[in-house]
């Protein structure tokens, strides 16, 4: 008898070993699902998905391991599974945040609060000029904060000094001055980049800020032009 008889004559032995024991039968039909989430694994490309079909695959292997039963096999995927499912369980989390981030339709600094600092300006102080390196953001809680170039102004609540953390040249684009005695929230620009990189709520707020920001920038232009006399 052939090597290739000798296979198949095993295999046909152990097919209708595993048609007469339903227990067998079982064991089987979870590891031919399990093993086909695992290639259907391979053409997903995001790791919600990639997850939910990790963990049924080693839910279909650990049911084969005990059954059939396989040791080896019932040690590997007994490990795997509670890995999976923590990883699953973050990215679903991670998920709904940056969901919840994206739908976040407030954009007064409350979010930024505990890791700034406050202090008191007088009249007339000036926060930075045109061209200045940018290296703090701030939120106004009291008073008036000017912008003389744009002849613009922000007020009690609102963000400014962002955008010029992202610029490529990180200068500021106008100078801002205190309108009156002010009470400023301030934060630095590695706790900004820090926060940034490492929570995605935070930064979809901050794009969404900045986002706002210059939305509001082109609004003010396309006014100034439609204002100017045709040549």
């Amino acid at each position: 008898m052939t090597t290739t008889q000798q296979i198949a004559s095993q295999a046909s032995a152990y097919v209708m070993s595993a048609l007469s024991s339903p227990t067998e039968l079982f064991a089987l039909f979870a590891a031919a699902v399990a093993g086909g989430l695992q290639i259907s694994s391979s053409f997903v490309k995001t790791m919600v998905p990639l997850r939910w079909l990790a963990v049924l695959s080693n839910c279909g292997f650990l049911v084969y391991g005990v059954l059939h039963p396989s040791f080896v096999m019932a040690l590997m995927h007994g490990i795997l599974l509670p890995i999976n499912c923590v990883r699953l369980r973050e990215m679903s989390l991670l998920s709904r945040r940056v969901h919840a981030a994206t739908n976040n339709v407030d954009r007064s600094g409350i979010w930024l609060r505990p890791y700034m600092r406050s202090s008191r300006r007088k009249a007339g102080e000036v926060l930075f000029r045109r061209g200045d390196p940018a290296e703090h953001l701030y939120i106004l809680v009291e008073g008036r904060v000017d912008f003389p170039e744009v002849k613009g102004s922000v007020t009690p609540g609102e963000i400014f000094g962002e955008i010029a953390f992202f610029s490529p040249d990180k200068k500021r684009t106008l100078t801002a001055c205190c309108g009156e005695d002010c009470v400023l929230l301030s934060i630095d620009q590695s706790t900004v980049r820090q926060l940034y990189y490492q929570h995605p709520a935070f930064g979809f707020e901050i794009v969404g800020l900045i986002a706002g920001r210059l939305t509001a920038d082109v609004t003010r232009l396309r006014a100034q032009l439609a204002e100017q006399p045709p040549a």
